[in-house]
């Protein structure tokens, strides 16, 4: 099954280009014209694209916004902006950055390299207490009753928060600006209500929880 990936661009014409473009080589393609949905778009994707010239979030604000909800998923940075500054700021969190114009098969080669990379990191599922987490696949099963646990895009992209911070203790500050791209607002419920439903599904006992552990007064960590 061939990839999907994030295209975020705000100008049509090139982003028509380069969507089908890239649908044509055989890729599915989530664009967006802006970054304020980005994280929750990403949980389907394998890769991101992002231009850094956006309205609103610009690239480097979305691309790092990614890196933390997604620290396995690469991100090539498009750019007009050729400046060894620029360059240097997108590759603190981004895997690529390739500057406009651009030819339409350096950028598929560019693809193939990170999707190949990512592969080889990411092919290992990682065992979790009594889950086993198949991060490439987006799932999650329980080894005792050998069924896939299923969860909701929310719940999936929180889980895999916490997962790939294994044993740090993460605010809700900083788990619901990963997963909604937001700022968190004291006194909020989301995130609990959230929390309450993955331990429905993903502990042996919800009432004593042995994945997902409350830090009182702190946020949460998965235990190691």
């Amino acid at each position: 099954m061939s990839a999907t990936l994030l295209y975020i661009e705000d100008d049509r014409e090139i982003g028509e280009w380069v969507n089908g473009f890239l649908k044509d080589k055989g890729y599915g393609v989530v664009w967006l014209t802006g970054g304020e949905k980005a994280v929750e778009s990403a949980s389907s994707c394998s890769l991101a694209i992002l231009d850094v010239m956006l309205p609103g979030l610009d690239g480097f604000t979305v691309g790092q916004r990614l890196k933390r909800a997604y620290p396995g998923m690469p991100i090539l940075m498009l750019s007009a902006r050729t400046s060894i500054d620029d360059k240097l700021e997108g590759l603190q969190f981004a895997d690529d950055y390739l500057t406009k114009p651009f030819h339409p098969d350096e950028l598929a080669a560019r693809i193939e390299v990170l999707l190949r990379r990512s592969a080889v990191n990411s092919a290992e599922p990682a065992v979790l207490k009594h889950l086993t987490v198949y991060e490439d696949e987006n799932r999650i099963v329980n080894q005792e009753t050998e069924e896939e646990i299923m969860l909701t895009g929310k719940q999936f992209q929180i889980f895999m928060y916490l997962f790939r911070h294994q044993g740090r203790v993460m605010t809700k500050e900083q788990i619901y600006e990963a997963v909604w791209g937001e700022s968190y607002i004291e006194g909020d419920k989301t995130l609990m209500v959230h929390i309450r439903y993955l331990r429905e599904k993903l502990e042996k006992d919800p009432a004593s929880p042995e994945v997902i552990e409350t830090v009182r007064g702190l946020g949460y960590r998965v235990r190691v």
